[in-house]
C-alpha cells in the first residue's frame, strides 16, 4: 500500500478557489482505481493549510492518479495559490492494522 501525506498552506485571498479544487480532486480521485481512501482537511492549528491523506493500493495506482486530468488541474493552479512552501511524503506501507477506539 502506499500511503502519501500532503501539506498545502494556502494564501487566503486564493483560498475559494482552491477548495474549489480540492473539493473535484476529492471526488475524482475517490473514484480512480486502486483508490483506497483519499482525502483532504483542513489544519486544526492553520486554518490555511489544507492536509491531504492519501491511500493506494500499489505504485501504480498513485503513478496513475498523477497522471489525471483532475490531479495535473490541481498542480496547473497550485504555485498561485501557495502561501509558502509545501510538504509532501510519501510512504511504502507493508502491513496495516485498524485500532479499536
Amino acid at each position: 500500500m502506499i500511503v502519501v501525506h500532503a501539506a498545502f498552506p494556502i494564501d487566503p485571498d486564493h483560498w475559494d478557489e482552491a477548495m474549489d479544487l480540492v473539493e473535484t480532486l476529492v471526488a475524482e480521485s475517490n473514484e480512480e482505481p486502486g483508490t483506497i481512501d483519499y482525502r483532504a482537511t483542513t489544519d486544526v492549528v492553520d486554518e490555511n493549510t489544507i492536509r491531504f491523506v492519501e491511500r493506494y493500493e500499489d505504485g501504480d495506482a498513485f503513478e496513475s492518479h498523477i497522471g489525471t486530468d483532475h490531479f495535473q488541474a490541481f498542480e496547473d493552479r497550485l504555485p498561485d495559490l501557495l502561501a509558502g512552501e509545501p510538504e509532501v511524503m510519501r510512504f511504502e506501507v507493508s502491513d496495516a492494522t485498524e485500532l479499536e477506539v
